[in-house]
């Protein structure tokens, strides 16, 4: 197998074709200068021996003479005896017809009976009728060949010349043609040798042009490898040489160009690694050729062999909405959702054309930019804007639907009067609570509200909160609603770090939130929990509880579960948002429980560190000093 590879590489070489083109040449040159030389030398001896055998000049006056002759008797004897008067040995025989193309005389005895015959040769008889004839013909006879010269005897009569007949000489050729062979053997024999000579010459001079070009395709193949090490040495000047000088400089130059591109190469994907923003690269047919990590992360892929070759409206999923033709023609940028059930996500695709400087475009640079937070906030900031229009929208009114009763007369109704400016106060006040909650919550997004921590009992704190509120119902002696605190607080001390005052506003909203919600005479049940690392702290009630739609958006800014129920005892919608930015100050954490129709419980979750640690890490002067 190895061998016959090897055959067809050798029968494909510049080195086979090379002499065998040369040797090609040498013989087609070598056969038509012989062809042409053979044919030549063959005219030129016929031509010869057709003069040898030409009869004197004598003969044919003598031959002219007999036939014109008025005295027939003696004719046939006298042709016969002016033929054996011929000599010349090149000759087979002399033939002599008259006009009629009767044979007169001929000068092969073994041919005398044929006299007084006439001839039946059509070449013959068209030279004795005046009309075209060969006069020169080769034919075969016996297996020899002859030669054949026909020529018409005239007699010139008062200026008229007059065809008497026709001689016709036939020799034998073989001599000529025997010589010929000789020489075409001669010459075939020096062609053979010229074209073994020319065959090693065209091996030694192929050899001699091609082994420069081997080494130029050694090299070139080692260059298309990567492999730019070494060069080829340049021996000689001429066109070659200065072929291997350029590829030894076109090694040097490519290798400089491939570390430039590596480098290049690696820098940009390295820039495309740590890059937040997906990109993609396709080619003019809008196949992915580049994708970066971001962009895999983006579009749910798992790796390159995910996307390379795909084409891109499948990847960014919008192959039923648009073409490629749309893209390359009108579409900027898009704005693409790849929400799934687990977590939302929207990406924002950037569209760049790559043109050439001719305009033709070979394909596309789309950048992915995630904008689910700008979308979340935008989102967010719409929804605040119009929550906190409607919110303040209703009391307004409300205040407005009074004064403009008290500007209609009401105000001389001092009874209608007083409940009017009454219900005016109430939402007055409440506008003014929510105006206090959303400059709270705006201090907290904008970092500048102030958080004074120190250390407390959170057991302490949390038993004073729930005392103040046992206080209210024991100190009022008609409630709207009857409730009892039930407390489920162990008697030990965890210490955290916290902003007591901001703490203890996180426990009234959810206390008075419980208190709401609950049914007249509910239990509410708080709870503290140690959890090694972190404290919580638990507030059950006995109310409708929250659907379970609703738990994920209870801690929203101005969400409620029952909105018009809300509105009516007073809440702005905003007591457990501003409660959930206080825990998370803390490092904390806080959420909800709830099964519709049996009560609501929520949780508060705060770091501490063991007090022994604590305890360990102060000097015990200062806290002597301090106590």
């Amino acid at each position: 197998m190895e061998s016959g590879h090897k055959r067809r590489r050798f029968f494909a070489s510049i080195h086979f074709k090379i002499a065998l083109v040369f040797t090609l040449t040498l013989i087609v040159t070598l056969e038509l200068v012989g062809a042409f030389f053979v044919r030549q030398l063959e005219q030129q001896s016929l031509s010869t021996f057709r003069d040898q055998i030409t009869l004197p000049a004598y003969v044919d006056d003598s031959l002219t003479q007999q036939l014109a002759s008025n005295n027939q008797r003696n004719v046939n004897q006298n042709i016969h005896t002016i033929l054996n008067s011929t000599n010349n040995a090149a000759i087979s025989e002399i033939q002599v017809f008259d006009t009629v193309g009767i044979l007169r005389g001929t000068s092969d005895v073994n041919n005398q009976d044929e006299i007084g015959k006439k001839t039946t040769d059509t070449n013959v008889k068209a030279a004795i009728a005046g009309g075209k004839y060969k006069k020169n013909v080769i034919v075969t006879q016996n297996g020899l060949r002859y030669q054949l010269v026909i020529k018409t005897l005239t007699n010139t009569v008062d200026g008229e010349s007059n065809v008497v007949g026709v001689v016709v000489v036939r020799a034998s050729v073989e001599t000529v043609y025997d010589n010929l062979s000789k020489i075409s053997f001669i010459y075939f024999a020096s062609m053979v040798f010229a074209i073994v000579l020319g065959i090693i010459m065209a091996i030694f001079i192929s050899r001699s042009i091609t082994r420069p070009i081997a080494q130029i395709s050694a090299r070139t193949n080692k260059i298309a490898q990567g492999d730019y090490s070494g060069g080829i040495n340049v021996h000689t000047d001429d066109e070659i040489g200065q072929l291997a000088q350029n590829v030894n400089m076109l090694a040097e130059r490519i290798e400089e160009t491939t570390n430039s591109m590596d480098f290049e190469r690696r820098r940009l994907d390295s820039v495309l690694e740590y890059m937040t923003d997906g990109v993609i690269a396709t080619d003019r047919r809008g196949n992915i050729n580049i994708i970066n990590i971001a962009a895999l992360r983006m579009t749910g892929l798992a790796d390159n062999h995910d996307a390379i070759g795909r084409s891109i409206l499948d990847i960014l999923r919008i192959a039923d909405q648009y073409s490629l033709r749309d893209l390359l023609d009108n579409r900027h940028e898009l704005l693409l959702d790849f929400s799934t059930n687990e977590h939302q996500l929207m990406i924002r695709a950037y569209f760049s054309l790559i043109e050439r400087s001719s305009g033709f475009i070979s394909g596309l640079v789309i950048v992915l930019h995630d904008v689910t937070e700008q979308q979340r906030t935008e989102r967010e900031r719409r929804q605040f804007v119009s929550n906190v229009s409607h919110e303040l929208r209703t009391p307004l009114t409300s205040v407005k639907s009074y004064v403009d009763a008290l500007q209609d007369g009401a105000l001389e109704d001092p009874e209608v009067a007083h409940s009017f400016l009454s219900v005016a106060q109430d939402e007055t006040t409440r506008m003014i609570h929510m105006i206090n909650d959303l400059l709270e919550l705006s201090r907290m997004d904008s970092g500048t509200m102030k958080i004074d921590n120190e250390f407390i009992n959170i057991a302490n704190l949390f038993n004073y909160v729930l005392d103040r509120f046992d206080m209210i119902i024991a100190n009022d002696d008609k409630p709207e609603k009857y409730y009892t605190v039930k407390r489920v607080i162990p008697d030990f001390q965890i210490w955290v770090d916290v902003d007591t005052s901001k703490l203890t506003q996180v426990l009234d909203n959810i206390m008075n939130n419980a208190i709401k919600y609950s049914p007249d005479g509910g239990v509410i049940t708080a709870r503290l929990e140690d959890h090694q690392t972190e404290v919580v702290l638990s507030i059950t009630d006995q109310g409708l509880g929250i659907p379970n739609k609703d738990v994920t958006q209870i801690f929203d800014r101005f969400f409620r579960v029952d909105k018009a129920r809300s509105r009516a005892q007073g809440g702005t919608g905003l007591g457990l948002a501003i409660s959930k930015e206080i825990i998370e100050r803390f490092g904390g954490r806080v959420w909800v429980e709830s099964t519709e129709g049996r009560g609501s419980t929520f949780f508060v979750a705060l770091p501490y560190e063991p007090y022994n640690e604590i305890d360990d890490d102060w000097d015990d002067g200062d806290w002597d000093e301090e106590r």
